[in-house]
């Protein structure tokens, strides 16, 4: 009897410490996974030995519904005229394949202005940059594609500025990320819902989570300056019939970003005649007629493509001469 109490207290020491092992491991377990286990217990009776096996016990391992949400812009994005890309990454922090609810969120608290979200898409080419008509868009609050355990994927938030941005004024879009399964206080139980038929589990991050990211407005401001100079027949600078007047215009950009496609329009005045051959830009001649140059003008008035001019850039000049009728 002594050795079949020994063998047995062996037996009972080798399933705790089975036990244990098995509870150390299980957090990394996929979900839907059967733990198994039975017990044996081999004995001396008289002259004889035996064995004897405990029923199987099955455990089924539970879907743990968790998510990890980083913005991944280090520095604020511009946004001109061109929409900024926002760049996020949802990572399945669970045990099992899960998809989850996207949401993006432009006012947040502390915004000098509220962007207007024109997308949320999936890097469906896994490229991490944003590429349009390849990279899947997903509806607000709608689910992404599956994404497996330990698994990522980048989103991309495309933000336009709103009416009444100025320069340099700073904003945060907000990525919130929920299992579409489910979200609540963690320990919630959603039966049958998980991997493989298991139930699911919320974890620690109440299976949602949100991440922000920065965007900044870099616009430009164009202001015009425009002044006359008169000089008439008698060498003096008297406003008669047959005086000319000379017009400058300048044109002062200001701001971080760039004026896209900046004209310098005027109507020659009424009483006055166009002196064919006068406009300039910065000193240079340029011709009347619709040519090479960037001027054109006429008697009924003058115009001057700038391009696109960078804040900060040196003013640009425009001189044209009438005569007073």
């Amino acid at each position: 009897m002594r050795n079949a109490k020994t063998l047995l207290a062996a037996s009972s020491l080798a399933l705790s410490i089975t036990g244990m092992a098995g509870s150390a491991h299980a957090a990394g377990v996929a979900a839907g996974t059967l733990i198994q286990n039975t017990a044996t217990a081999t004995y001396n009776t008289g002259t004889s030995t035996g064995n004897v096996s405990s029923n199987t016990v099955s455990v089924k391992v539970d879907q743990l519904l968790d998510v990890a949400v980083a913005g991944l812009n280090s520095s604020p994005v511009t946004a001109t005229s061109t929409a900024a890309v926002l760049t996020y990454s949802i990572t399945n922090t669970g045990n099992g394949t899960d998809s989850f609810n996207l949401t993006a969120d432009p006012a947040v608290s502390g915004n000098s202005f509220n962007g207007v979200i024109q997308g949320v898409y999936l890097d469906t080419d896994g490229n991490g940059v944003y590429t349009p008509g390849t990279d899947t868009l997903v509806a607000s609050g709608a689910a992404s594609s599956p994404i497996a355990e330990d698994g990522s994927i980048k989103v991309f938030v495309i933000v336009s500025l709103p009416a009444g941005a100025t320069d340099a004024q700073a904003s945060q879009v907000k990525l919130t990320a929920t299992s579409a399964i489910g979200s609540g206080t963690p320990g919630t139980v959603f039966a049958g819902k998980g991997q493989g038929g298991s139930d699911a589990v919320v974890g620690s991050s109440h299976a949602t989570q949100s991440a922000l990211d920065s965007l900044i407005a870099s616009l430009a401001t164009v202001s015009l300056t425009k002044s006359a100079a008169i000089v008439d027949q008698f060498a003096g600078t008297s406003p008669v019939p047959g005086a000319t007047v000379t017009y400058t215009i300048v044109a002062h950009v200001t701001g971080s970003g760039t004026a896209e496609g900046v004209h310098v329009a005027d109507i020659i005045p009424a009483s006055t005649t166009y002196q064919a051959g006068t406009l300039t830009l910065n000193g240079t001649a340029l011709t009347d007629a619709t040519d090479g140059d960037s001027g054109t003008a006429g008697a009924s008035g003058i115009d001057v493509a700038l391009g696109n001019v960078t804040g900060g850039a040196s003013d640009k000049t425009v001189t044209f001469k009438v005569k007073i009728n």
